[in-house]
């Protein structure tokens, strides 16, 4: 089953390397925030929330 990504915000692979981290490390949201940065991407930590 594939996952839709339209209507995201974001491209896929800035969705997908966000969860990534997200599972794979257990960080927080503000904590992956502050990742995606370091990568030249701007997210809010509240947004990462929904």
């Amino acid at each position: 089953m594939a996952t839709s990504f339209k209507g995201a915000h974001f491209p896929k692979d800035v969705i997908l390397h966000a969860v990534f981290f997200y599972l794979r490390y257990s960080v927080s949201y503000r904590d992956l925030e502050e990742v995606l940065a370091e990568r030249g991407i701007s997210v809010d930590h509240a947004t990462l929330n929904h």
